[in-house]
């Protein structure tokens, strides 16, 4: 269980966010401050527009803060870097995987996976053993030679996971992963982040599902802007829901 002894991975500080849109100013958030450690799952979740996905794209280095600062293993990524700095920050410390995935249509399951350690500067004769590596530890080996486009969404997700994964990232990103995925492909999912979490795999992650908030040891609750409550049992606040909801019905 991650504990405040572990490493901080990303410090925010007193975020705000305020885009220009003609003659109007739109305030997406609000003095946000926020720790990431170590072996967290941490999940930000909150109603549509409540600004978790643009909280999400400023701690990666993608949407600079209007005010406040963001701290990446200990490198303020706003102020020591420069927009190509912080994309190779990212190639070498982040793994992403989106809701929708973004495939090089014309290269295998495989290949996708390969393209990513390229990018990331591995030799071209460990490439085939680590993408054969990553494949059988998501337990999708057998789908190495079709084109993603093929395969379900929950076989697509499970590959983008592997893409995410293979270059040994510090920190995995989530963006609403099960968005497209039904129940059984969702919770096939998410119990390979919390067994990559278990072995002491960094995520955060996006959802507007609280189901979801039962694999997480940490969570966030946005709203209008702002982190409204910070859950440090996200299974015992579910439970709680759950309870509430049911005493509501009778």
């Amino acid at each position: 269980m991650t504990t405040k002894e572990n490493k901080i991975i990303i410090e925010a500080k007193n975020i705000n966010k305020v885009f220009h849109k003609k003659s109007q100013d739109i305030k997406v958030l609000s003095e946000v401050s926020l720790s990431v450690y170590s072996g967290d799952f941490l999940v930000l979740f909150g109603p549509s527009g409540c600004g978790k996905s643009t909280l999400l794209h400023i701690l990666l280095g993608l949407e600079p803060p209007t005010s406040g600062w963001v701290n990446f293993l200990d490198k303020s990524i706003y102020d020591e870097m420069d927009d190509d700095m912080r994309t190779e920050f990212r190639k070498s410390h982040i793994g992403m995987v989106y809701q929708q995935a973004n495939w090089i249509k014309s290269l295998t399951v495989k290949g996708n996976i390969i393209f990513a350690l390229r990018l990331n500067g591995c030799l071209v004769k460990d490439t085939a053993e680590k993408a054969n590596a990553v494949l059988e530890t998501i337990g999708m080996s057998q789908w190495a030679d079709y084109i993603p486009s093929e395969l379900s969404s929950g076989q697509q997700q499970k590959i983008a996971l592997a893409r995410a994964i293979v270059t040994n990232p510090d920190i995995i990103i989530a963006d609403e992963p099960t968005g497209n995925l039904d129940f059984e492909s969702g919770q096939e999912l998410m119990t390979l982040l919390s067994n990559l979490n278990k072995e002491g795999k960094t995520i955060i992650m996006v959802t507007h599902d609280l189901e979801y908030l039962t694999f997480a040891n940490r969570a966030v609750n946005m709203f209008d802007g702002k982190i409204i409550e910070e859950i440090s049992d996200p299974r015992k606040f579910i439970n709680q829901k759950k309870l509430i909801t049911k005493r509501t019905q009778l």
